[in-house]
């Protein structure tokens, strides 16, 4: 149903998951500056990333797409500069769907720059 070249937007920032067709499709135009008519994927998280959901337009009108988590929390993307929208890869976007929760990133071990004496 979800077409596998379209373009996938994810949301940093929560929304109710209250919204449905307009008022979501209104959540794209002020955050991503188009119409979801205009084709791509847009995800938006509730406040405790605990469910999602998507908005898309597959030629025949707006589809919305709704899943919650039986545990855990979707991993957010990290955000490549100050925008609140971050764009995402197929491969992505099947880690997102799948909730899988990557483990964080490990911090690298400091350099020695002091010079040894011998």
């Amino acid at each position: 149903m979800i077409p596998a070249d379209i373009e996938v937007f994810v949301a940093l920032d929560p929304v109710s998951l209250h919204k449905s067709f307009d008022t979501l499709a209104g959540e794209v135009q002020e955050r991503v500056g188009r119409s979801p008519r205009t084709g791509g994927l847009f995800i938006f998280f509730n406040r405790r990333r605990t469910a999602l959901k998507a908005i898309f337009a597959d030629g025949t009108g707006l589809c919305i797409f709704y899943k919650r988590l039986d545990r855990g929390r979707f991993q957010l993307p990290e955000p490549i500069d100050e925008g609140r929208v971050v764009e995402l890869s197929e491969d992505q976007l099947d880690v997102l769907l799948d909730g899988i929760e990557l483990p964080p990133p490990r911090a690298r071990a400091k350099r020695n720059t002091t010079p040894s004496v011998h």
